[in-house]
Formats: C-alpha cells, sequence, structure tokens
C-alpha cells in the first residue's frame, strides 16, 4: 500500500477538515475500500499527518475536534503531533490520544543531539518513501519572526541534512526575508545565520544545497541587485548562501523527484498502475510531479492568489502538469465582475486567469461547495474554471494523471 503525508502548520478550520474528510472517504471508498476493514496496529497507516503549529489548536477545539474523530474512525490515518509545541501551547489532546492510542502520537523520536525531534519524524517517513531521495526542499511564502514557519523550514532542513540528504530551500513572496543579512533577534531564532550554518554543513558534507529567492519577489522588496556579466543575479542584502533567480530557475528544481514541503503542503504517492487517470492530462510525457496549488486566501489583501497564478504558470510553462484549485476564501477571486482602474498597477485576478488559461499543462478548478458555502457564484465569463465537487477534488489528488510517470504529486496551500 502506498503512503501519502500531510504537513499541516497553519489554522484548520471546519471547512478546510470537511473537505479533507470528504477526500479521505473517496479515496477508501473508491480505490482502496480493502482498507476500511480491521487493520492490524503493527501495519504502516495509509495517510500521516504531521501536524504542527496553530493547526494543534484543531485537536483541542470542540467543532474540529469532531470532524478529527471522523477522519480517525478509518484505521488506516496516524497523526504525528509535535510535542515541543504543544508544550509551548498548553493545548491537551488527551481526549483524542485516549480514543486513539495507536493512531495519535504525542511524543516524538530522538534527533542525534538525543532530543525529541518532529522535524526528524518527517525526514524519517520521507525516506521510508523515498530511500534515496533526490534531496528534501522546503517553499517559504512567509517572512521570518512575523510567522513561525520560517523556522520550521529551519528545522526541517536541518533535520534533512542530519540523514545525508541534499536540501534545498524555495523563497517565494515575503519569503525572500529569509534570507536577508543582518538579522539580529533578541527574543527569536537568528533564521539567516540558521541558513547559512545548514549551508556550511552542506558543504562539509560534501552535499548539494540550493538556497533560491524569486527576483521578481526580491526586486518588488527592494533587494539591490545587479547582473555580474555571466547571467547571475548579486544582491548586496543578502546572506551569503542566497541567490536571488528567475522564478524558472526555482521551477527546474521542482522538476526533480525530491519531496517539497511547505508551511501546509501534502506529498500524495500515485498508485504504480491499475486506478483510472484523472480527467487532466500533461500535454507531454514527463517525469516530473505534477503541482497541484490550493488558493484559500482571498484575492487582493494579499499577494497569495496572484503569487498562486504566477507560480502555477512558471511550473506549467516548465513542462509540469500543474493544476489549481479556488477553495475556501479563495473562491472570491472568481465571483462577480472585478474591475481595476485603467491606471492602476494592480493585476485583475480574472483578467489574469483568463489570460493564461489554454496554456499546455495548466488547469483550473473551483470547489463547488465553497461557493455555495458563501452564497456566491463563478463569474459565468471563466469559461476556463472548471466546476468539482468533493469526487472531482479527490480524483484530482489521488489519481494518476495520464502522460506523467512520476511516482507522487506535490500540493501546496497558498
Amino acid at each position: 500500500m502506498t503512503m501519502h503525508f500531510f504537513l499541516l502548520s497553519g489554522p484548520l478550520s471546519t471547512e478546510r477538515l470537511s473537505w479533507m474528510d470528504e477526500c479521505l472517504k473517496f479515496f477508501f471508498v473508491q480505490l482502496y475500500p480493502e482498507t476500511l476493514v480491521h487493520r492490524g496496529k503493527t501495519e504502516n497507516p495509509v495517510f500521516l499527518f504531521f501536524i504542527t503549529g496553530d493547526a494543534l489548536y484543531s485537536l483541542e477545539d470542540p467543532e474540529t475536534l469532531q470532524l478529527w474523530e471522523v477522519i480517525l474512525s478509518l484505521s488506516a490515518i496516524r497523526i504525528i503531533c509535535d510535542r515541543q509545541e504543544i508544550d509551548l501551547r498548553g493545548i491537551s489532546i488527551e481526549r483524542l490520544r485516549m480514543k486513539f492510542p495507536d493512531q495519535v502520537i504525542d511524543q516524538n523520536g530522538l534527533a542525534a543531539n538525543g532530543r525529541p525531534s518532529f522535524w526528524k519524524d518527517i525526514t524519517t517517513a520521507v525516506r521510508e518513501r523515498f530511500p534515496l531521495p533526490d534531496g528534501a526542499g522546503w517553499f517559504q511564502t512567509g517572512s521570518p519572526y512575523m510567522h513561525r514557519s520560517a523556522g520550521y523550514a529551519v528545522e526541517f532542513l536541518s533535520a534533512a541534512l542530519g540523514t545525508n540528504v541534499p536540501v534545498d530551500l524555495y523563497t517565494y513572496l515575503d519569503g525572500i526575508h529569509m534570507g536577508h543579512a543582518g538579522q539580529n533577534p533578541t527574543e527569536a531564532e537568528n533564521i539567516g545565520r540558521g541558513l547559512e550554518e545548514i549551508a556550511d554543513r552542506a558543504e562539509k558534507l560534501g552535499l548539494p544545497c540550493h538556497m533560491l529567492a524569486c527576483n521578481r519577489c526580491a526586486t518588488a522588496r527592494g533587494y539591490s541587485t545587479w547582473d555580474d556579466g555571466q547571467g547571475v543575479v548579486i544582491s548586496t542584502c543578502a546572506i551569503k548562501p542566497f541567490r536571488i533567480r528567475d522564478l524558472n530557475v526555482i521551477v527546474d528544481r521542482f522538476g526533480h523527484n525530491h519531496v517539497i514541503l511547505a508551511e501546509n503542503a501534502a506529498s500524495i504517492q500515485f498508485p504504480k498502475k491499475g486506478a483510472a487517470p484523472s480527467f487532466d492530462r500533461a500535454e507531454k510525457s514527463g517525469t516530473a510531479p505534477p503541482v497541484t496549488i490550493l488558493v484559500t486566501k482571498n484575492p487582493y489583501s494579499t499577494e497569495h492568489a496572484f503569487g498562486a497564478i504566477a507560480f502555477a504558470s512558471a511550473c506549467a510553462h516548465q513542462g509540469i502538469l500543474t493544476r489549481v484549485i479556488f477553495l475556501e476564501d479563495g473562491v472570491y477571486a472568481l465571483t462577480g465582475n472585478q474591475r481595476t482602474p485603467e491606471d492602476s498597477a494592480l493585476f485583475n485576478i480574472q483578467d489574469m486567469i483568463n489570460a493564461v488559461a489554454g496554456s499546455e499543462n495548466l488547469y483550473f478548478f473551483v470547489l463547488m461547495p465553497s461557493l455555495q458555502k458563501r452564497g456566491i457564484a463563478k463569474n459565468k465569463s471563466l469559461n476556463a474554471v472548471l466546476d468539482i465537487g468533493y469526487p472531482g477534488l479527490g480524483k484530482i489528488l489521488f489519481y494518476s494523471p495520464a502522460n506523467v510517470q512520476a511516482e507522487h504529486q506535490r500540493v501546496l496551500v497558498f
């Protein structure tokens, strides 16, 4: 049986847990109904949920707790919690752990320094899935210090390096601030220094280490750059290991087979054979793992919706099968007749979707239950955005796309 894993660190709403629950039911009923029967305690789980940060509150909140109990009624699912973050927040998960003692793990394995490490647990799962991985990557969109996820990136890459795995860091949107020179926080881990230490360790181990920042995002945020005459962009205000590059350079790394995680992400392993293909397909045969991007935030107030579409377009342009799914508050990007002033530099999200629609390897979808929940409708001009329900979402997540020979797909939440 294949194994899939999710890393969840942001707030988990009842809506998010609901569509996750529906997708899991689709998986077990449609693809592997045999796993619904009683499983032995020693059997490996089919789904691993690694939970840290604000996502841990969902294990205590009465509304979301009920949904977790429904999800855990499937014995093929296991939750691994970050014990350090539980203690930091003063959260109690005893009710859930006592009801599902074999499925809710609240103690972490030991790292090389002898201390419990949630991130070592994740790297162990990665190595079990990929005994000889190309590497371990982290995709960061949030700035350091304002967001704990920047620290999670350092923890994950450090743990991966501890297992002699090459590491990559991809920074996008505000994530590029992780590499700013001169960081000197007094009450937090120094993210810049942590990245420099990772680069130094990788060099001593003889392992590749790439730390890449999107040049568009860096330029927008005032990073001083110039061309050294060899097509390489240099920055005067970035730490030494950081490289500001065209987005396509980052996407090139996505063509490799390694696991790439983020603040909220998943790695879904495709069945070897036998499962029906999804209803979308790559234009040409390829081996790059597909990328599925979930747009979950309102447009315009943040750069997330625009950044998600721009990143998806870059992936598709590089020959990677890319699906963009609007759900939760992300569906507001599709409603109404959105207009911007003629002299405004602000992008109209709907115009942007229509401009890239029809590109090879790029598909757009909207989860209808999210529209219905909000009592809104999709703009009729957005013909390229296909309506799907929970079964359609399940097909995208778990069915092997035609013309793609990859072992897994990457799911990133914007």
